[in-house]
């Protein structure tokens, strides 16, 4: 029984780690591909290199120091974070899903980068637009996956296999991207989005009734339900909005 209960949680953790690294790592990747193709790879390259030392540095600095917060209350911290987080992936993936909001749109992203690098001016040595725009594009992106890993592995008390596993999701995403160029749009980044929401308000839903000292009757197996009882929520409301949008549709053609 333990040996499930603990594999069940690794395998959530493993699975929403890795998931919402690659979603930022996709985007991030995008903004990379877009400024080396434009303005040359040593200033995106370098811009790259310093976003993720100092996204390193930010893991070694913070990740200690949630060591010595008391568990229930991190878990309660952690728990808030991860419900809203997770609940805004959630409803932007519904309103996507449900013909909404437009679906997001990599090569969209590729070409309006493109446009901006090509509009501005290119220095002869060391170009400064280029480094910028890599070093924000991978950080602030970076950022969202560091503060999952940061979250997720201290609560769980796993934060070395949350960044070995984040570490894994950047290599996939960095190999698949190079394969493949600007062929990002083939990812379906929606549903992965839709998958990390449901995984990050599982563990927060998790985690807040811990921080409140509930007592889950099957313990870490509970997160697995959690997702089940998410993912049934989450497409009930999909075939919701669709409906409505449906309906709208047919209203404005009688119109």
């Amino acid at each position: 029984m333990i040996a499930v209960t603990v594999s069940s949680s690794a395998v959530v953790l493993v699975g929403a780690v890795f998931l919402a690294t690659a979603v930022e790592m996709v985007e991030a990747l995008t903004i990379v591909l877009a400024v080396g193709h434009t303005r040359g790879w040593r200033s995106a390259l370098e811009g790259t290199a310093v976003a993720f030392l100092s996204l390193a540095a930010l893991v070694a600095l913070l990740g200690p120091a949630l060591v010595h917060v008391p568990l229930s209350a991190l878990r309660l911290i952690v728990g808030g974070v991860l419900l809203v987080f997770g609940l805004q992936w959630l409803r932007k993936a519904i309103l996507r899903s449900g013909g909404l909001k437009d679906l997001h749109d990599e090569d969209a992203i590729y070409r309006k980068v493109v446009a901006e690098m090509e509009s501005a001016d290119a220095s002869p040595r060391r170009d400064r637009i280029a480094f910028v725009m890599a070093f924000k594009g991978v950080f602030l992106e970076g950022l969202e996956a560091v503060v999952a890993v940061l979250t997720l592995g201290s609560s769980a008390h796993r934060l070395g296999l949350a960044v070995v596993v984040a570490v894994a999701a950047v290599l996939a995403v960095a190999g698949t991207g190079t394969a493949v160029a600007r062929q990002l749009s083939n990812v379906p980044e929606n549903l992965m989005k839709m998958g990390v929401g449901i995984l990050l308000v599982s563990y927060g839903t998790f985690w807040t009734g811990e921080g409140v000292h509930v007592r889950w009757p099957a313990g870490d197996v509970t997160l697995v339900g959690f997702v089940g009882l998410y993912v049934v929520v989450t497409w009930t409301l999909v075939a919701v909005v669709r409906r409505g949008v449906a309906g709208t549709r047919r209203r404005a053609v009688v119109r």
